[in-house]
């Protein structure tokens, strides 16, 4: 199983470019998708999902021309977009049937075992009786992948699946998406660079519509090795230390910013060493 994104452009009316010559080889396995709002990671995945043309370049799934190839490809796809309607007031078990009739399986018997083990699966049996609106964020999420997974797809992509979870619910969907990833494509578009981190074994960092990097989150964190220094300091120095060094973030602690720099040697004594966490990887190739 293998995706491949070729110098994919996409320009929108009035001018907007929202990807740039977007090259991407994804194989099997979960591949994290990282970039701020507005980055082209939606438009992206509305194209592999075949909702949108592009202007130029190729997308292919298997050898398969995505764009010239648009139900073949929607056979073996499972999606959850960003934002999703669903009918209030119907019953999970009622729509996740009707959805699976629409993918085509059609046998009463056999569909009925399909959407019992879906519900299951996305811990949803025990409520598949009551109305979608009185679904939490992430039951609403555990429904959307449930659906994605009808007709067993090779090809999965949620696009920003976390935002708005507590804490609690966003465990258990990573859980849930760490449990389909192995012989499929999953791809996790996300602003969330910690759900990278949890899931991913390759990943894409995307911004203004161009790719910044491409690679392994291991393999990158093993490069700012010895290169992330931490220091507090008073909000009136902020300007002066962004003047003298590559600030990758600020945080505030007991009400002080706490700066985080990339520097290949510590540049004085009131710096303290860090290890490299997947958000200094981020914000590195989006200062580039």
């Amino acid at each position: 199983m293998i995706l491949e994104v070729s110098a994919v452009s996409k320009t929108y009316a009035g001018g907007i470019q929202a990807l740039k010559d977007v090259t991407l080889t994804i194989p099997a396995g979960m591949f994290g998708l990282v970039g701020p709002n507005g980055a082209g990671k939606s438009t992206l995945m509305r194209s592999i999902a075949t909702l949108q043309e592009i202007n130029s370049g190729t997308i292919s799934f298997n050898g398969l021309d995505v764009m010239k190839n648009r139900m073949a490809v929607r056979e073996q796809l499972g999606y959850l977009p960003q934002d999703f309607g669903l009918y209030p007031t119907v019953s999970a078990w009622t729509l996740l049937n009707y959805f699976a009739a629409l993918k085509g399986i059609t046998g009463r018997s056999e569909r009925h075992r399909t959407v019992e083990g879906l519900l299951k699966r996305t811990n949803l049996w025990d409520v598949r009786k009551r109305k979608l609106k009185t679904y939490s964020g992430g039951m609403r999420q555990r429904f959307g992948i449930a659906q994605a997974l009808l007709g067993d797809p090779k090809l999965i992509i949620v696009d920003e699946p976390t935002a708005g979870l507590d804490p609690e619910e966003r465990n258990r969907f990573l859980n849930l998406l760490s449990e389909i990833g192995g012989q499929v494509v999953v791809i996790l578009s996300t602003h969330i660079v910690v759900d990278v981190s949890d899931l991913c074994s390759n990943m894409a960092i995307i911004a203004n519509g161009e790719v910044r990097m491409t690679g392994s989150p291991r393999e990158e964190l093993r490069k700012l090795d010895g290169r992330i220094w931490v220091k507090s300091v008073e909000r009136h120095e902020l300007d002066v230390y962004g003047q003298r060094f590559s600030i990758l973030s600020t945080h505030l602690r007991e009400g002080r910013p706490h700066i985080r720099i990339f520097a290949g040697q510590r540049p004085d004594e009131s710096f303290e060493p860090a290890a490299p966490e997947l958000d200094d990887v981020y914000f590195r190739y989006l200062r580039n």
